[in-house]
């Protein structure tokens, strides 16, 4: 049995939270890698919703074990009120079902207040982020001084360690014409919140480690997409961590070696959230069709996403840059009645034809689509769960991708709903 790593291959929002859940049936152990609760992934199951931002996936789950990693930055007033409100759901959140990382960063309210004046600006200019605090937290992370889950362990060096943080954040909130934050008041908050999240603190590398010698399927559950890589998406309108499946090495301390098949989350049309390059973007009534059909709007934030055609060249990229063994495509039923549809298999640049998306962000606004059309059909793809169930055109288009991509099709989901899935290959027995 092979361990499984989940990606986005887009810009996020794929579906990675239906398709998480139908693989957790299958997994010992679900694993958070990077991150934080600006995550939004909804399951349904049996008729109810459960919507999650920072608990893995397979938390809804009885008897798997779900583990945060240290990848990810935790927010601890946020992840206690997900707890509460997925425990009013009937599920079961205890410190023998959830692990948390004993190295994982720590998001402080002065992380969201500075992530909110930084969106605020004055000369309009931002990245849109969900103001929750992610990119600071890395950003003390990466300085060295952020406050990790391990130093709520520690309270005679608690008040040292947020006194050597403030001295940072002071200085730039001083800069920003905003209040200092008082560093007894921060210590006492996390000297207060420590008694409910200490519980699930775990050496992660070792857990992982043990359920990997005991032969146990591990699931590493990625959040956003390729496209928002730090390193290899859309700089500088990207997330604070890196997004492809390598991370899911780092961002929990096993070896790279363990990571065995990487399925890529692929909706069957592109959308994004917030600012940023959006090649296929529609602003037409086929782009408003596809945002209401598909119900775009993010699962953490509300805000609506931006729709467009299928752009083949950027999925390739993120199958490179990602080491994807195979895709999941998503909501092919949001395509059911369409005549025609597009896809994008190049962009013009500068009167030249190119076949990647490059890195400097004036060329990423600055390229136009080279489309090829379908021919789109009548018939209803919702609820599929074999090829037989499907219209000749859509498995065409199915097949079409994989070509332009270079990267086959593993499953195909066809509805919201857990089971309706077309499989062609279980990722775990790769």
């Amino acid at each position: 049995m092979a361990n499984v790593v989940v990606v986005g291959s887009q810009w996020g929002d794929e579906g990675k939270g239906k398709i998480v859940d139908w693989l957790s049936s299958r997994a010992d152990v679900v694993a958070r890698f990077q991150g934080g609760h600006n995550a939004g992934h909804t399951l349904v199951v049996d008729g109810t919703t459960y919507k999650l931002s920072l608990l893995p996936s397979g938390i809804v789950r009885g008897g798997k074990l779900s583990v945060i990693g240290n990848g990810v930055v935790l927010d601890p007033w946020a992840f206690l009120d997900e707890v509460k409100r997925i425990k009013a759901q009937g599920i079961t959140i205890d410190a023998e079902s959830l692990k948390i990382s004993e190295s994982a960063a720590l998001i402080l309210p002065i992380h969201s207040e500075l992530d909110g004046i930084r969106e605020n600006r004055v000369d309009g200019v931002k990245i849109g982020t969900t103001k929750r605090g992610i990119g600071p937290a890395y950003e003390d992370k990466v300085a060295r001084r952020a406050i990790r889950v391990c130093d709520l362990a520690d309270a005679e060096h608690l008040q040292a360690r947020v006194e050597n943080l403030l001295h940072h954040h002071n200085a730039l909130r001083r800069g920003l014409g905003q209040p200092e934050s008082d560093a007894n008041e921060l210590t006492q908050k996390l000297l207060d919140v420590a008694p409910h999240i200490l519980p699930f603190m775990a050496p992660v590398w070792h857990v992982l480690n043990e359920a990997s010698k005991a032969e146990k399927r591990i699931l590493f559950e990625g959040a956003q997409g390729t496209m928002l890589d730090i390193d290899h998406g859309t700089y500088p309108f990207v997330t604070s961590s890196n997004t492809i499946a390598g991370q899911a090495a780092a961002g929990t301390g096993i070896g790279p070696g363990a990571l065995n098949y990487v399925l890529g989350i692929t909706k069957a049309y592109t959308t994004r959230v917030g600012e940023g390059p959006f090649p296929t973007e529609l602003f037409d009534a086929i782009g408003q069709r596809l945002g209401e059909r598909g119900h775009e709007f993010g699962t953490v934030t509300g805000r609506q996403r931006r729709c467009g055609w299928f752009d083949a060249v950027m999925v390739r990229q993120a199958i490179i840059t990602g080491g994807i063994t195979g895709i999941a495509l998503t909501k092919l039923d949001v395509l059911d009645g369409l005549k025609e549809l597009k896809i994008c298999t190049g962009y013009r640049l500068n009167d030249k034809i190119i076949k990647r998306l490059p890195a400097g962000a004036a060329n990423q606004a600055s390229v136009e689509p080279i489309y090829e059309s379908m021919e789109g059909w009548d018939g209803s793809t919702r609820g599929a769960r074999s090829w037989a169930d499907l219209p000749a055109e859509a498995v065409k288009y199915v097949r079409r991708l994989e070509e332009l991509i270079g990267c086959p099709v593993s499953m195909v989901s066809t509805s919201p709903e857990r089971e309706d899935v077309i499989l062609m290959r279980d990722p775990f027995k790769a």
